[in-house]
């Protein structure tokens, strides 16, 4: 079978590479693709905001499957569009994404079903803003209801600096257009863990957890950014509290959308706050997560393809998915000035030396190519994945191969699971 995947950055370079291995995929189809996933992959240039442009691509090709990787295109309906065309498609419908595209619709609806969440109060107006911040204590979470490519987050250390962050949303400043919502969450403390399942709507199936690291700078400093890296291990989450998360968080949310007439089939992504009075959810996304997605699939062992139709089919408990024990991580080589202003167009070299650390897949998020050469094309551009017995080795493995890799104002962090490597007796 053919398959497609929508999307041009390091989440579907990752899904092109497990999809390859699939012994039923004769060929991948990716649109646009970037620099690297033409290495292994047909990339046809399309905007990923014209939503006319997609279905033209997808009826084109007629592929046996199509894989939605960002959010944008889930937004626009592109799963709906697919769908009444007779094509098989994996994500969820325009609806169903509703749990990413507006946070002030998920905090409602975890509150309607009773799913474990901060305080919070939804606002229409900077005056409705500051009256409902008196019921708020420093520091204040501040979000963008609509989609902000993960810069739509805030935490603001005082009353003061969260009426301004919401002044800058609401009047277009901060993120270039005026949001019509703001949230003020509560700030909840502990560790945060990115729990994601494949889902078709009835049954779930968990991912392998994993950590990303969103702020710029090491130690977690900075502004946020789309992720600079992120690390799964096996005891990340005990058992017991997997099955927690999968009974009081993943499966009520799966049927509690269900229930709405609102279905919910694809990837479930709980972004969680590991606090003291247990997991909360701080986020939904209804995709792949990025670089989540890198680190997880490199410990897939059992055939992506199959769940992923498994999950259009409707027969998701009959699959089982398979996992190599032990570690990965993933560490994001981003244009210097990312996640402000920066320049592309610089050549990489390196490429193959990386490559050839053991254990290593090095996936483009930001690359073209010109010629021969690959260039920098994005504020992040590479993805530098392995996979390895331990977490420790993993890292070493990544951070070898990144030295291998040059372009001008390459910057990563290079703490990459701190906070995992502290707790290491």
């Amino acid at each position: 079978m053919k398959v497609l995947i929508l999307g041009s950055g390091g989440r579907e370079h990752a899904l092109a590479w497990a999809v390859k291995q699939s012994e039923r995929v004769t060929e991948v189809v990716c649109a646009p693709g970037n620099g690297g996933m033409a290495q292994i992959a047909r990339c046809i240039p399309v905007d990923l905001k014209d939503l006319d442009a997609l279905i033209g691509v997808a009826l084109a090709e007629q592929p046996g499957l199509t894989i939605v990787g960002p959010e944008l295109p889930l937004s626009l309906g592109i799963v709906n569009a697919l769908r009444e065309h007779g094509l098989r498609v994996f994500g969820p419908t325009r609806e169903a994404a509703m749990l990413e595209t507006s946070k002030a619709f998920a905090k409602r609806f975890l509150q309607r079903h009773q799913i474990p969440t901060g305080a919070y109060a939804v606002c229409t107006t900077a005056a409705e803003f500051e009256k409902e911040i008196e019921n708020f204590h420093a520091p204040i979470v501040v979000k963008a209801d609509g989609l902000a490519a993960g810069k739509g987050v805030l935490i603001c250390p005082s009353r003061a600096t969260a009426i301004e962050a919401a002044q800058g949303l609401f009047n277009g400043r901060l993120l270039g257009t005026a949001e019509q919502q703001v949230i003020i969450e509560e700030f909840l403390e502990g560790e945060e863990i990115s729990f994601l399942c494949l889902t078709d709507g009835t049954h779930v199936a968990p991912l392998v957890p994993a950590q990303d690291h969103k702020r710029i700078g090491e130690r977690d400093t900075g502004p946020n950014t789309g992720g600079m890296g992120v690390y799964s291990t096996d005891d990340m989450l005990e058992p017991a509290m997997k099955e927690w998360i999968l009974h009081h968080i993943a499966l009520p949310t799966v049927r509690g959308m269900a229930e709405e007439d609102t279905p919910f089939a694809g990837v479930l992504y709980c972004g969680l706050m590991m606090t003291a009075r247990g997991p909360q959810v701080l986020e939904f996304n209804a995709r792949f997560g990025d670089p989540e997605t890198q680190a997880i699939l490199m410990r897939l062992e059992s055939d992506l393809v199959e769940a992923l139709e498994a999950c259009v089919d409707g027969r998701l408990s009959e699959t089982e998915l398979r996992w190599s024990p032990g570690a990965s991580a993933c560490v994001i080589a981003s244009s210097g000035g990312y996640p402000g202003d920066y320049r592309t167009g610089y050549p990489i070299t390196g490429l193959d030396d990386a490559g050839r650390v053991p254990g290593v897949q090095v996936f483009h998020s930001g690359t073209s190519r010109a010629g021969n050469q690959l260039l920098t094309a994005g504020g992040r551009v590479l993805g530098v994945t392995a996979a390895a017995p331990s977490l420790e080795e993993a890292l070493s493995r990544a951070y070898e191969a990144m030295a291998e890799i040059h372009f001008d104002g390459i910057y990563y962090r290079r703490d990459i699971a701190h906070r995992a490597r502290k707790k290491q007796p």
